[in-house]
């Protein structure tokens, strides 16, 4: 499996606050980033796969609303992310 407990607790350390630290913003989008980037590269190679789109496209929205919460809450952070997980041009 490509995501499996180890590499979501290394993504939470990189990150997050901690290891364990499931809920920050930062954390969440990082983890999704990572799922993103793995659906699009299956997308690919199959390309009339519709129900992996349909989810590909529903973890985008997640990330964007967690973005724009992340704007409005503080805008430091959001800078950071964006700047660490390259989502930005």
């Amino acid at each position: 499996m490509y995501l499996d407990s180890e590499k979501k607790k290394e993504i939470f350390a990189k990150y997050g606050k901690s290891n364990t630290d499931t809920g920050s913003p930062e954390a969440q989008i990082a983890l999704f980033s990572y799922r993103i980037s793995h659906l699009t590269e299956h997308l690919k190679s199959n390309k009339k796969d519709y129900n992996t789109e349909r989810a590909l496209k529903i973890l985008v929205g997640k990330r964007r609303r967690l973005l724009d919460y992340l704007v409005e809450k503080d805008i430091e952070r959001y800078r950071a992310i964006v700047k660490e997980l390259g989502l930005r041009k």
